[in-house]
C-alpha cells in the first residue's frame, strides 16, 4: 500500500517510494525450500508402502498449513509496506487487512538517525530513525534500502529551503500560522 497521486497534496512530489530491503524475505523463502524438500522426502520414503498415501496426504496439508503461515503472510507484509518519501513528508504504510499509516511533516523533524547491524552493513540496508517534535516516539523505519543514501537524500530535502539563519523566520516549508499566535 503506497501513497498515490490522489493521496498527494497539491504541489507535493513522491521523491523515493521504498520496499523493505529483501532480506526480510530470506527467512521465509528458506523455509518454502525446506518444506518442498520435507515434501520429497516424505513422497520418496512412502512410495512403495500401502499405508504411504495417508503419511504423504498428513505432510502435504502440514506443508500447506506451515507455507500459508510462515511463508505467504511474511511475502505478503512485505509486499504490502511501504517507505514513500515526499517533497513534503516521512510516511510508512503497511498491512494486509488492517492498513496503518504514519506520516511525518518534514517541517517537524527535528532528528534523523541510522543505526546499521553488521549484517545490515555487509547487505546495505538498516534502520532509519525520523524523530518530530511530538510526544510520539519516532517513526522507525526498518530493513530500508540503502538507508544511508535515503539518509541524505532526507536531510537535502529538509534543508534545501532553509537559509541557515536563526531570524525568528518560520522553520522551513512549515505551514503559515495565523496572525495573533
Amino acid at each position: 500500500m503506497a501513497l498515490k497521486d490522489k493521496h498527494l497534496a497539491e504541489g507535493e512530489q513522491i521523491v523515493l517510494n521504498m520496499r523493505t530491503h529483501w532480506k526480510a524475505l530470506v527467512a521465509p523463502i528458506a523455509l518454502a525450500l525446506f518444506l518442498i524438500g520435507v515434501v520429497w522426502l516424505a513422497w520418496w520414503l512412502a512410495r512403495d508402502s500401502d499405508w504411504s498415501m495417508w503419511v504423504l496426504g498428513i505432510v502435504g496439508v502440514l506443508a500447506l498449513l506451515a507455507a500459508g503461515a510462515f511463508v505467504l503472510i511474511p511475502v505478503w507484509r512485505w509486499n504490502s509496506s511501504r517507505f514513500v518519501i515526499t517533497n513534503r513528508r516521512v510516511s510508512h504504510r503497511s498491512g494486509i487487512l488492517t492498513k496503518r499509516g504514519r506520516d511525518i511533516p518534514l517541517y517537524r523533524v527535528n532528528d534523523v538517525a541510522i543505526e546499521k547491524g553488521p549484517l545490515d552493513r555487509v547487505l546495505g540496508c538498516g534502520t532509519l530513525i525520523v524523530s518530530d517534535a511530538t510526544d510520539k516516539a519516532g517513526l522507525e523505519l526498518h530493513d530500508v534500502p540503502d538507508v544511508e543514501q535515503v539518509q541524505v537524500t532526507l536531510q537535502n530535502l529538509l534543508y534545501q529551503h532553509d537559509d541557515g539563519s536563526d531570524d525568528g523566520e518560520f522553520p522551513p516549508t512549515e505551514p503559515r500560522r495565523p496572525r495573533g499566535h
